[in-house]
């Protein structure tokens, strides 16, 4: 499959009665490229699911997760509250037992306390949340294992990863609650994969310098939990990760099941496909070089900077900064002319999960046809601890 800017509507095949009838803007889902990405992601772990916690805040549809559950995945990593009880919920009507999910934030308050009900309600399910603060042990509650956050210098949250006296204070206060570490390394961007592998591999040194320390003080570290998706063949290629004993180590990379031109620009060799668009139609030509369509800031995500998206099959199309409902579209017209009034577009997002938030509700498209419309019931947050 081509990069998104150069993909045709060939790749996308859209019903006649989808065109006719749905309204824009619309999510699309199309659930074959879902089963196809799952399967490259599992090929690339050398064919262990268990390698793989995929991070849910990107697909929030108990549809998707179907799809990663029918795939032998059993390990998952969410960042609410909401998400983690959806798909609670889905393992318990699966009747699946003996699954993991990490909700990989550092809940405080309310949400630390919901957190534990729900853990404590569904306990076919092992749950676990973040800590960066030994002395924040006592308050989580007993149903929730706990993994220590360590930061890699990206500085969004977790311990400095050269504060190893506060990584070992936190495991050993977890003491039998204690899980491992995770390791988010978000903010290693590098367009060039070779430069990526080299930084991502040196932080992954001194991570397992940690784990050292920490076994060394009479704790088992049960797993190491590291990247994204642009880290995520670093990791796997990382020959220490291999032979870890009685520790497991996981990637935990979730855009990759719907996958998006950002991705797709980083060269990653796992074989992705876009999996979710937005269909839009064109409303407006303010100028003769410009065409406005309907899908604006409120349902395209615009905070990962311009262009927000790649217009499917018109590779002369440029996006340009979004309002709340109008998406301007820069015409290069020494290479086509410009789409009509009423014609349909399809935008594969530059940062789908944002995207997949805005939604209410979701397009499902197999095999071609429309096989039905679903709640994108995962976005958003909770408000009240309803146990």
């Amino acid at each position: 499959m081509t990069p998104p800017n150069t993909v045709t509507l060939e790749d996308f095949h859209l019903p006649g009665e989808l065109i006719a009838e749905a309204m824009s803007p619309a999510l699309l889902i199309f659930l074959d490229q879902v089963r196809h990405n799952v399967a490259r992601m599992i090929h690339a772990t050398g064919g262990d699911p268990d390698r793989w916690r995929p991070h849910l805040k990107t697909t929030k549809m108990p549809v998707i997760w179907h799809e990663l559950l029918d795939a032998s995945v059993m390990q998952f990593k969410c960042a609410t509250t909401r998400e983690a009880s959806l798909l609670l919920r889905l393992l318990d009507e699966k009747a699946v037992t003996g699954a993991d999910l990490l909700i990989a934030y550092p809940l405080l308050g309310p949400g630390l306390t919901r957190a534990g009900h729900l853990a404590a309600a569904h306990p076919s399910t092992r749950v676990s949340i973040l800590c960066e603060d030994a002395s924040h042990v006592e308050n989580i509650p007993r149903d929730l294992g706990i993994f220590v956050d360590v930061n890699p210098q990206m500085n969004r949250t977790g311990v400095p990863l050269d504060d190893v006296e506060r990584i070992l204070a936190i495991a050993h206060q977890a003491d039998d609650r204690f899980r491992g570490v995770h390791f988010y390394d978000g903010h290693i961007r590098d367009d060039d994969p070779a430069v990526r592998r080299s930084r991502a591999q040196a932080l992954y040194g001194q991570l397992l310098e940690i784990r050292s320390m920490i076994t060394d003080s009479g704790m088992m570290v049960r797993e190491i939990i590291t990247s994204g998706t642009l880290t995520f063949e670093a990791a796997l290629a990382f020959s220490g990760f291999d032979n870890l004993g009685d520790t497991t180590h996981r990637i935990s990379p979730g855009t990759v099941v719907l996958h998006d031109f950002t991705s797709q620009e980083m060269k990653l060799r796992t074989d992705l496909r876009p999996a979710a668009v937005v269909m839009t139609r064109v409303v407006s030509q303010p100028a003769d070089d410009v065409v406005t369509c309907d899908a604006g800031s409120k349902s395209i995500a615009a905070e990962a900077g311009d262009p927000c998206a790649r217009v499917v099959d018109y590779s002369y199309l440029t996006p340009l900064t979004p309002s709340e409902e109008h998406l301007p579209i820069q015409i290069d017209l020494s290479r086509g002319p410009a789409p009509k009034r009423g014609d349909v577009l399809l935008l594969v997002p530059r940062h789908v999960c944002p995207t997949v938030n805005l939604a209410e509700q979701a397009i499902l498209i197999e095999d071609g046809d429309v096989t039905g419309v679903v709640d994108v019931a995962g976005r958003g947050h909770e408000l009240f601890d309803k146990n």
